[in-house]
Parts: C-alpha cells; sequence; structure tokens
C-alpha cells in the first residue's frame, strides 16, 4: 500500500496514528474485528488507498453494546456524580483542543476538506462544543409538580439517562458529527457506541484514544468501524440499545425508523435539506455574495444545510449572478491538506458521479450553467463550483438533495414575499433557509413563514453549540446542541408520594 502524496504533507503526530493498526474500541480495549477483515480508506484527493480499519459488523456490534451495558447499569460511570461527569467530559474538550491540529489534518485526509475549515470550523467547534455541554452535567433536574386535582401527594419529576446510545455518523462532517451526538449523551450520563461512516473512520478512531486518555471508565464509549449495512444496520436494530442517533440522508434515516421499531427504541434524526436562500431587491450585494457563496460551496456543498437552492429578485439579480460568478472563479481548487485550498474533493468516486449526473440532468431539463460543471485536475474527485440558472420547480436539481458544489437558481418580480416564501416552502425538507434584505420588519415575517428548523438573515450558515439544530418535515426528528439535545438523552420519570 503506497501512501499517496497527500499523506506526505501530515504532520509528525497524524503521521504517526496513519500508520498504526486500526482496531476497534470495545470495552476500553482495541480489538481486531471478529471477521478478521478491514476496510479501504481513500484519499479522496488522490483515488488511492491510504490506510484499512476494521470491518466491523454484528458480532462485534454484540460486544460493544454488551460493554455499553454492563458501564450503564453496573459500572463505576453509573454512581459518577454529575460533577465528576462534567469534569471528565470538559477534560475532552482540553484534549481535542490540545490534538486539533493533528484532527484536522486527520479530517482533511479523510473526508477532503480544507485543512483550514476543519481546523477553524469543525474541531473548534467540537471543543467548544464539549465544553458547552459538559456544563449541563450538573443542571440536569427535575420538577416538583402541584398536583391539579389536589390529592395529598408530594409530586415530583426526574430526569434520567436514556441508556445505551447507538450513535450513527456522516462522512461530511465526521468528526464534527460525532462529537455533536456524544458531548451531550456523555453529559447526560448515558453509554455510547459509535459508528462512523465508513469512507471516513479515522478521526472517530482517534476520538476513542482522547477518549481513553481522559479517563472515561471501560465500556461508555466504544467504537465500532464497518459498513452501514451491517455494522450500522446491526446497532439500529439491537434490542438491548435504548436509543439511536442518526446522521445522514433522509432514505438511510427511514431505514433506520424500520430498524428501530423491534423495541421502540428513542430515535432522533438529523436527514437531509434543500435550503433555500431568498433575496430581495433591497439586499446589500455585498453582504449577500459572499454569504451566499459560502452557503452552497463551503464543505464542496456537502453540508444538509446548504443553500442550494437561490430565489433572487429580478432587479437585483445581473448584479448578485455576476458577483457569484466571479466568487465563484476565485476559490481556490486544490487538496484539502493545502492550507490555502478552498474547495477540496468531493468524497469519493461515487458522490462524484452523483453531483456530475445531477448537473448533466439541470442541463437536460433545459437550465443554463453559468459556470463550473467539469472536473478539475487529473485524479481525485475534484469538481468546479457550479452555478445553474433559469431552473425550473419540476428539475430534480430544484427537488432533489444534490450534496455537492451546484447552486441553483431562479429569479422572482413579486414585491411582496408570499408567493417566493410558498415557492420556498415547496420541499419535502426543511433543514435551513436565509433572506436577505435591509427591511428588518420583511426580515421577520419571512423568518417566521418559512418552514426550516434553522434561518438566518443576511447570513447562511448558523450554528452554535448553545443554539437548537435540526430540522423540519423530512429533515429529521429532534434537536442537537443547546438544552434540547440533553432532552434527547434523557427520559422523565414522575414520583407521587402519598403524605
Amino acid at each position: 500500500m503506497n501512501a499517496p502524496i497527500t499523506v506526505k504533507r501530515l504532520g509528525e503526530d497524524a503521521s504517526k496514528f496513519v500508520a498504526k493498526e486500526k482496531k476497534l474500541f470495545i470495552d476500553g480495549q482495541w480489538v481486531p474485528s471478529a471477521n478478521g477483515r478491514t476496510i479501504d480508506v481513500i484519499d479522496p484527493a488522490t483515488g488511492m488507498i491510504f490506510d484499512r480499519v476494521p470491518d466491523g459488523a454484528s458480532e462485534d456490534i454484540d460486544k460493544a453494546v454488551a460493554a455499553a451495558r454492563k458501564a450503564f447499569d453496573d459500572g463505576p460511570w453509573a454512581t459518577m456524580t454529575p460533577a465528576d461527569r462534567g469534569k471528565l467530559v470538559w477534560r475532552l474538550g482540553d484534549l481535542v483542543e490540545k490534538h486539533a491540529d493533528e484532527l484536522a489534518q486527520l479530517e482533511a485526509l479523510d473526508n477532503g476538506k480544507p485543512v483550514t475549515d476543519a481546523r477553524m470550523g469543525d474541531v473548534t467547534f467540537s471543543y467548544e462544543l464539549l465544553r458547552y455541554m459538559a456544563g449541563w452535567s450538573t443542571k440536569i433536574t427535575g420538577q416538583t409538580i402541584p398536583l391539579s386535582s389536589g390529592a395529598p401527594f408530594h409530586a415530583y419529576t426526574l430526569r434520567e439517562p436514556v441508556g445505551v446510545c447507538g450513535q450513527i455518523v456522516p462522512w461530511n462532517f465526521s468528526f464534527m458529527m460525532a462529537v455533536w451526538k456524544v458531548a451531550p449523551a456523555l453529559a447526560a450520563g448515558c453509554t455510547i457506541v459509535l459508528k462512523p461512516a465508513e469512507q471516513t473512520p479515522l478521526t472517530a478512531l482517534r476520538l476513542a484514544e482522547l477518549v481513553e486518555e481522559a479517563g472515561f471508565p471501560a465500556g461508555v464509549f466504544n467504537v465500532v468501524t464497518g459498513l452501514g449495512e451491517t455494522a450500522g444496520a446491526a446497532l439500529a436494530a439491537h434490542p438491548d440499545v435504548d436509543k439511536v442517533a442518526f446522521t445522514g440522508s433522509t432514505e438511510v434515516g427511514k431505514k433506520i425508523l424500520d430498524a428501530a421499531k423491534g423495541n421502540l427504541k428513542k430515535v432522533s434524526l438529523e436527514l437531509g435539506g434543500k435550503s433555500p436562500m431568498i433575496v430581495f431587491a433591497d439586499a446589500d450585494p455585498s453582504v449577500a455574495i459572499p454569504a451566499i457563496g459560502y452557503g452552497i460551496f463551503y464543505n464542496m456543498g456537502q453540508t444538509c444545510t446548504a443553500g442550494t437552492r437561490l430565489y433572487v429578485h429580478k432587479d437585483i439579480a445581473p448584479t448578485i449572478l455576476a458577483g457569484l460568478k466571479d466568487f465563484a472563479a476565485k476559490m481556490t481548487i486544490g487538496v484539502g491538506l493545502d492550507p490555502a485550498t478552498q474547495i477540496g474533493p468531493l468524497v469519493s468516486q461515487e458522490q462524484f458521479d452523483r453531483v456530475r449526473g445531477y448537473i448533466q440532468a439541470g442541463l437536460d431539463d433545459g437550465a443554463t450553467l453559468l459556470c463550473g460543471g467539469g472536473r478539475f485536475g487529473a485524479e481525485g474527485y475534484f469538481l468546479e463550483p457550479t452555478i445553474l440558472t433559469e431552473t425550473e420547480p419540476h428539475m430534480s436539481v430544484v427537488r432533489e438533495e444534490i450534496f455537492g458544489p451546484v447552486l441553483v437558481v431562479a429569479t422572482f418580480d413579486d414585491d411582496g414575499f408570499e408567493e417566493i416564501v410558498r415557492e420556498a416552502n415547496n420541499s419535502i425538507y426543511g433543514l435551513a433557509a436565509s433572506v436577505f434584505t435591509r427591511d428588518v420588519s420583511r426580515a421577520h415575517k419571512v423568518a417566521k413563514k418559512l418552514k426550516a428548523g434553522t434561518i438566518g438573515v443576511n447570513t447562511h450558515h448558523v450554528i452554535d453549540p448553545a443554539l437548537p439544530f435540526g430540522g423540519f418535515n423530512q429533515s429529521g426528528w429532534g434537536r442537537e446542541q443547546g438544552y434540547e439535545a440533553i432532552l434527547l438523552y434523557t427520559e422523565v420519570k414522575s414520583v407521587g408520594v402519598a403524605l
């Protein structure tokens, strides 16, 4: 197995990790998969294999779930005080920050994303989220309830951890999505079996090393690498898992639901999106153009909240489109490990072919190519930032999630907002949306009407550890971040004491 040239860009710590033999992390031990098989890990900048991880399956999931169950029911984790639990989560955040450069490099190599984005976005957000959630450990409370019936009871509620959690995370933000789920679950007192995407497994395994270093008891956190249809399916269906949390496509989310019905385990889902961006005639182009550009091209468009549908008023459309075309042309395309890169490769050949197929379908349906659309370079999965104009609601590029750097554009000429908001809401999804205007009253009115979990005004990607995140419609169930994330990993128990 020859190391691709991009691997040689890694720092010393990341290089040492890549060179290690990879194993599963179960019950505080590093073990091989039961079947002995491995999965190739491919560098999306070259298409070459640079590592291998265990191909875990149902037997490994059984062992990991058993370890998590024992730790939840009987281990020191079960009796640990909330303060001590919070200290461990905070310590994990400190370790993530200490190794931030290494983690960003591993993420850039594994996923292809720009290392600067991984360092300043994914990893920084992750350690701040761990610290934020650590604070909730000591603030998970019940209530004293005055009974409406007047019965002579002292009544109160307890909020308790839900139990063993199966967590399945995607390849687009593999490290950050893992921490999104791990941090509130640990803060609440749950135990975890984590299954990372098979395309991007490295940072989950590195996270397990940091969990071990932080001093979490054995069995509290387990990682099983493997395929979705084997390890993922076994985890979602496992009868001793109390909750499954999944981030990924809506199609797979429905399969998770089907698998979870056996024991009616709790389910939270963060799924697909087709997020609209609405630009009114009075918008400030100097604000709107870069926000729209990053809204769609950030992480090569492989973002569930990506602003993929642009609705722009005809009076300002020439200025906005000229600015976006220039914005796309000036983006630096290159290997993710190059700090100058703004657009890296797509994650895989499969994803590259999927996105190219959508572009061609849009052109076949009558859309106009404003810019991009072609392969960049001779190797890897690089695609030029693409803008399609003159699109219509029936086109697949308008209706379906592309998950690539492809912006579809339509214009409108109504000075009101009801009609364009109806079109923006004409989607099976409802994850994010944004509106660009200098009219603060209109901004609030449109934000109220848009059916999406997160709305940006004169910005698009809105994210913070304290701000709830999730979707309407087929974009998912539940909210991550903020106190709502703690609610996902706890159950309420009512107690009545006869006086």
